[in-house]
């Protein structure tokens, strides 16, 4: 299968310091990528080098089938970015720092500023000073700038940084538009879980540096399990009610007052049944399925357990 942006063995060392080992990437065509990884995971210094801020100290990246190099610039001018926090000339509009990023890529396209503006909902604020928006409004900037030219590739480092839950809602919608009526690939990265999960195909865990994994919200979706959520006044005199009366062994405490029951084929008003039975008080009592969260911070403590 062929890549519209794809990494061999990327690594990055500054001052003896390894900030990335071996990072293996593949973005297809089209598609919205996660990439998830905790604050100082290496989300950012990857992107760096995805669009050439940072050289790489050994491996490679190739955007559009071809090797990304110092001089690759037409193969830059395809792709969108917002790397860290966005920055304008804070003395110009919003509006003309649009126009001036069209006439620096060399971008002329009547109206395209007026659209991208309407898009971010900054409509009403074009014409004022970039110095006066607030950090949510620079952000929705940064984005429009990302998409200003109709990019085949948009690469975006914590997008949603300084947004309200309505401005995240918005730009979730946007970017889902942006493929589907765009035809543009999204690379996302995030420490918000939920925010991916609901518009990834693919994503990309990196911890401590390292890729751990890459994999379809499908087959997440598949892989993932289910399980009974029961929260108790006494975790240790339930857990001894589930292994010694009910004969159950795949449960877990996971908190001072949860218990998190994968056993197959027993069910939520056994369960109650069995722990009233034994004067154990039951807070609540839930069927759930197991999330992207659930899924990363599994991998990540995998990881955890085997340093």
């Amino acid at each position: 299968m062929s890549y519209i942006l794809q990494t061999s063995h990327l690594s990055k060392t500054i001052d003896g310091k390894q900030l990335v080992t071996d990072v293996n990437i593949h973005v297809k065509k089209g598609e919205v990528y996660g990439f998830l990884g905790p604050n100082g995971a290496g989300k950012t210094t990857v992107m760096k080098m995805l669009t050439n801020l940072w050289k790489p100290t050994s491996g490679t990246v190739a955007l559009f089938g071809k090797a990304l190099e110092k001089t690759s610039y037409e193969v830059l001018k395809r792709m969108g970015s917002i790397i860290e926090f966005p920055t304008f000339y804070d003395h110009m509009s919003g509006k003309d720092n649009l126009q001036l990023h069209c006439e620096y890529m060399g971008y002329y396209n009547k109206g395209s500023v007026e659209e991208a503006l309407q898009m971010l909902g900054l409509s009403d604020a074009a014409d004022k000073p970039a110095g006066s928006y607030s950090l949510g409004m620079k952000q929705r900037l940064g984005i429009a700038r990302a998409i200003l030219c109709k990019p085949e590739l948009v690469i975006l480092d914590e997008p949603t940084n300084g947004l309200d839950p309505a401005g995240m809602k918005q730009i979730r919608d946007l970017f889902r538009m942006l493929c589907t009526e765009y035809g543009m690939t999204l690379m996302i990265s995030s420490h918000l879980l939920p925010e991916i999960e609901s518009i990834a195909d693919t994503v990309g865990v990196i911890h401590h540096g390292k890729m751990m994994k890459e994999i379809s919200m499908k087959e997440i979706a598949e892989t993932n399990t289910a399980y009974i959520e029961l929260a108790v006044e006494d975790t240790k005199k339930a857990a001894y009610v589930l292994a010694e009366k009910m004969q159950l062994s795949n449960f877990k405490i996971v908190n001072d007052s949860g218990i998190r029951i994968y056993e197959q084929g027993v069910t939520t008003q056994k369960i109650s049944r069995e722990l009233m039975a034994n004067d154990v008080e039951i807070a609540s009592i839930s069927q759930h399925t197991e999330n992207l969260e659930d899924y990363f911070l599994k991998i990540t403590s995998e990881v955890g357990k085997s340093c």
